[in-house]
C-alpha cells in the first residue's frame, strides 16, 4: 500500500497513515499504523473507509470518563484495546506535570521515565495486533497518541525533524476539529505557555529525543530483544 498520509474519513479530521516516513534500514509501512483522534464519531462510511484502509484494531489511549458512545457500530471484525495511559493514581507526578504541562511534549520526558510500563503496555498491544493496520488514538489525536507515535517512531530510526513535523501537523489538523465542533482551537495557548518555560514544540521534542535510545528502552521495559524485532518486522518495509 502507498499513498496519502492525511486520511479523510467521515467524521474524522485528524487521521494520518504514519506510512512512507523514513527510517533506519527502510520506511515505515503504509497502512501499519493510523493515528487520530476518537473515532467514536465516525459515520457508518467512515468506518467502512477505516476498514478499506486496513485497520482491525484500534488501540484506545483515553480514560474511562472520556468514553463516548459510537455514533455508528464498528465493523463486526474490528477488535478494540483499551490501554490507560494516564495513571490517575499517581497523584504525585500529575500535580507537577498534569494541567497545561499535559497539552504539551514538555510531560513527555518525565512520562516516559515514570511510566515505561505503560509504554512498553501500549507499544507491545501494537507488536502483539491481529494481522492488518492498527489505529491509535486518544482524544484529541495529538497528545497521548503523539507520545506513543513518537516512541515508535524514534525506536525505528525516524529522524527528529521528521517527529517534529508529524507532531505539528496534529496542531493544523486539530484547528479543523475544533473548528467542526465550535471549539477553540488551543494551539496559541500552548505556544504562549511553551514561551512562558522559554521553549517551543520542536525544541520541546528535541530535548526529549536526545540521549535516548528508544529501542534500548523498550527492551528495558520489557519488550526485549524478540519485541524490538517484531516491531521492525510489523512497521518497518525495508530499503
Amino acid at each position: 500500500m502507498s499513498g496519502q498520509r492525511v486520511l479523510d474519513f467521515d467524521g474524522l479530521v485528524n487521521a494520518r497513515d504514519l506510512g512512507g516516513l523514513p527510517a533506519a534500514g527502510g520506511r515505515i509501512r503504509w497502512g501499519a499504523v493510523v493515528r487520530a483522534e476518537n473515532p467514536a464519531k465516525l459515520s457508518a462510511t467512515g468506518w467502512e473507509g477505516v476498514w478499506r484502509h486496513g485497520v482491525r484494531t484500534i488501540i484506545d489511549l483515553t480514560c474511562e470518563h472520556e468514553a463516548e458512545p459510537d455514533l455508528a457500530p464498528r465493523p463486526a471484525g474490528m477488535t478494540t484495546i483499551r490501554i490507560l495511559l494516564d495513571d490517575p493514581s499517581d497523584t504525585e507526578f500529575w500535580a507537577r506535570w498534569g494541567g497545561a504541562h499535559s497539552g504539551t511534549p514538555l510531560y513527555y520526558g518525565p512520562y516516559l521515565d515514570r511510566f515505561p510500563g505503560l509504554v512498553a503496555e501500549a507499544v507491545g498491544a501494537l507488536i502483539r495486533a491481529e494481522p492488518g493496520g492498527v489505529l491509535v488514538h486518544c482524544g484529541g489525536g495529538r497528545d497521548r497518541t503523539g507520545l506513543i507515535v513518537l516512541v515508535l517512531l524514534a525506536a525505528l530510526g525516524v529522524s527528529a525533524a521528521d517527529i517534529a513535523e508529524d507532531y505539528a501537523l496534529s496542531h493544523r489538523r486539530r484547528a479543523e476539529l475544533c473548528a467542526a465542533a465550535g471549539l477553540d482551537d488551543d494551539t496559541a495557548r500552548i505556544r504562549a505557555f511553551l514561551a512562558e518555560q522559554g521553549t517551543t514544540e520542536s525544541r520541546a521534542l528535541d530535548e526529549v529525543l536526545t540521549g535516548r535510545d528508544f529501542s534500548d528502552y523498550l527492551r528495558a521495559a520489557g519488550l526485549g530483544d524478540e519485541g524490538i524485532a517484531a516491531l521492525r518486522a510489523r512497521l518497518l518495509d525495508p530499503a
